[in-house]
């Protein structure tokens, strides 16, 4: 009776640290898990909530220059390019909700969608869910296989609704339909491979806010999602701050360089070295003269020379 008993008590701690699973999620535990190096706030479901102001300053920088700090820390699979986008100039950046979707099979998809809409009180077809969960600041990020005709998962009205929830775009391994339309949400961008007349068909969602892969990119919930004309950036949410960082660094340093190489008070050799006292001195003096660029203190900047690879 006991082996009984204890046998039936592993079988309801396994069915309720599960229970995340019957929503297409993974457990919250195994989410912290794979993203344990993140240590700051996190949304109540264990994804990582970079900060706003993070988010805000990640606007400005230039994709190149985090590319590279990811690249010289070992991350070298966070970049996937071959986009179609509704607008070359408006950039898309936030953190990640991701979604899996797969090849629809009627057994499959009947019993999800019979407990989503019965027990979960959903509703509509799987490809609505994700958008339920977005908040501000959120980048719906989805993997539909690349599917184009029948693989549009955003038109014109989940376009609006997405927009409305984030004030954001979508990064979408598939495709889009209603471009007109799309065009007229004004901030709203999509990175979609391709758009097609047709509307979504044969495909339901296996995963919500799960590690997906884009290309050849693993993405994970809370990713900081960078995505400009060249392409889509995946920065890990500890790699965030690092990032941000670093590439605004190279934003000021770069201008000072201009500034002080053209009036020939240093040469590019001195500028693209490590840095001397004198120049260092220079710098933070030049600085505090573009206040449009941010503030920055001597062990700050003795700090981000030291780790200098890029």
């Amino acid at each position: 009776m006991k082996s009984r008993i204890t046998v039936l008590a592993s079988l309801i701690t396994a069915f309720c640290a599960a229970g995340p699973l019957l929503a297409q999620t993974i457990p919250k535990d195994e989410l912290i898990f794979l993203t344990s190096e993140w240590k700051g706030e996190r949304f109540p479901d264990g994804r990582p909530k970079v900060s706003d102001n993070l988010i805000e300053r990640a606007k400005h920088i230039g994709i190149d220059d985090a590319w590279t700090v990811l690249k010289n820390e070992g991350y070298t699979n966070q970049f996937e390019g071959n986009w179609k986008l509704i607008h070359n100039d408006v950039a898309v950046t936030g953190r990640a909700v991701t979604a899996m979707f797969m090849p629809s099979r009627p057994d499959v998809e009947k019993t999800i969608k019979e407990r989503g809409i019965t027990k979960q009180g959903r509703k509509g077809n799987t490809n609505t869910w994700p958008i339920e969960t977005l908040t501000k600041g959120d980048v719906y990020v989805a993997d539909g296989f690349g599917k184009i005709g029948g693989g549009t998962l955003v038109g014109a009205t989940l376009g609006n609704a997405i927009f409305s929830k984030t004030g954001n775009g979508v990064i979408f391994n598939g495709a889009a339909r209603d471009l007109q339309e799309l065009e007229n949400i004004k901030g709203f961008n999509a990175f979609v491979r391709d758009f097609h007349p047709s509307f979504l068909e044969e495909m339901v969602l296996m995963g919500l806010n799960t590690p997906i892969r884009i290309g050849n990119v693993m993405v994970l919930p809370g990713d900081l999602v960078i995505a400009q004309r060249e392409g889509v950036l995946f920065v890990p949410a500890h790699m965030a701050e690092q990032v941000v960082s670093t590439a605004e660094f190279v934003v000021r340093k770069d201008q000072f360089g201009f500034e002080t190489v053209k009036s020939g008070k240093y040469t590019t050799g001195q500028i693209d070295s490590q840095w001397t006292d004198e120049i260092k001195t220079d710098f933070l003096k030049w600085l505090t003269q573009h206040p449009e660029l941010g503030t920055m203190t001597r062990p700050e900047l003795d700090k981000v020379m030291s780790k200098r690879t890029w």
